[in-house]
């Protein structure tokens, strides 16, 4: 259950949360945020903007009460200012957008949470070795988001949760219900503890981590393989899985994947086919990249799947399995495009 009136900073004030994209983890972050007692601004646009302003935001999850949260909505992130908090809610592909609104948006001690999926465009950042600083094109091209965003502001985070909006206005939660935080140091700190405790009292899980990079590889060892598979052939998590062939497939992009991980010092904590039997327990759940190209949006591609391929040149490791399935859904988009 959400504890009300929970959400404070470290100075013990109601905490004020901006999250831009009302999506479906940003709305359902907005809705449990707000109802435990955030001053909780969204910035969103078109149908959800307009639901979420004349009628709120509401979520739903089976055998759970709705969540009906009122929070304050606007159409721009340059029409908010002052937030203790900041959590880029969209894809990957959307943060150069909003990017340079950003820093106007913060309070003087103000943080920013990223909570996209896949590879996150701070890799490389405070993290000392060979490869320190270095930029990622398939995640941030030119550096726009690295060149905006106030670096010593930023929270990393891995999003577990699986949801939906079902209508303007409604996200569904599937399942899941943890945040993993982090300093990207891997420090910690107590404005991040604050941070945990804010996403707690709203009813979360969420632990602070001091490897992060771990635990993104971890869900990225999924993504980038089911999310594409998905993507091109139709399937469920759970028809994947079932079905031989494609479950050998995403085995191997698994495999290569690990390479590559492994290759930039990461260790894997739980064995593959442990980790593709999580994913086909979610069950007959259509991934957020199938979501995006049966409605016609483009997918998150590159930071889950584009990314691997980079830092498999980076390091040397061949991922010859990971660049063809890459290569063909950038192809379905283009010709979807057209």
């Amino acid at each position: 259950m959400v504890r009300a009136a929970t959400v404070r900073d470290v100075r013990g004030r109601v905490m004020k949360i901006c999250i831009i994209g009302a999506g479906a983890i940003g709305g359902l972050l907005a809705a449990r945020l707000c109802a435990s007692g955030a001053d909780v601004t969204v910035v969103a646009r078109g149908a959800q903007l307009e639901a979420i302003r004349e009628r709120g935001l509401r979520l739903t999850a089976e055998g759970e009460p709705d969540v009906l949260a009122r929070p304050k909505a606007a159409a721009r992130p340059a029409d908010v200012s002052g937030q203790d908090l900041v959590v880029l809610g969209m894809k990957a592909h959307q943060v150069a957008a909003v990017a340079p609104d950003v820093p106007g948006m913060l309070a003087p001690q103000g943080l920013v949470l990223t909570a996209q999926n896949g590879v996150p465009y701070w890799y490389f950042m405070k993290q000392p070795g060979p490869h320190e600083g270095r930029q990622l094109e398939a995640v941030d091209p030119g550096g726009v988001v690295a060149a905006h965003l106030p670096l010593d502001r930023i929270i990393g985070s891995v999003v577990y949760p699986a949801a939906e909006i079902a209508e303007p206005g409604v996200i569904r939660l599937i399942e899941g219900n943890r945040f993993s935080l982090a300093e990207i140091d891997g420090q910690k700190t107590e404005r991040l503890e604050a941070v945990s405790q804010a996403f707690s009292g709203a009813g979360f899980k969420a632990p602070v981590v001091s490897d992060i990079r771990a635990e993104i590889w971890t869900k990225l060892w999924g993504n980038l393989s089911f999310n594409p598979i998905s993507a091109l052939t139709g399937a469920t998590l759970a028809g994947i899985c079932r079905y031989p062939a494609s479950r050998a497939l995403a085995a191997d992009m698994m495999r290569e994947a690990q390479a590559v991980g492994e290759a930039l010092g990461v260790r894997f904590r739980i064995p593959l086919e442990k980790r593709i039997a999580g994913a086909q327990a979610v069950g007959e759940h259509k991934t957020s990249m199938l979501q995006d190209v049966e409605a016609g949006r483009r997918t998150e591609i590159d930071a889950l799947v584009g990314a691997v391929v980079e830092l498999g040149r980076i390091v040397g490791v061949p991922t010859p399995t990971i660049a063809a399935i890459y290569a063909s859904v950038k192809l379905l988009e283009e010709t979807r495009a057209a």
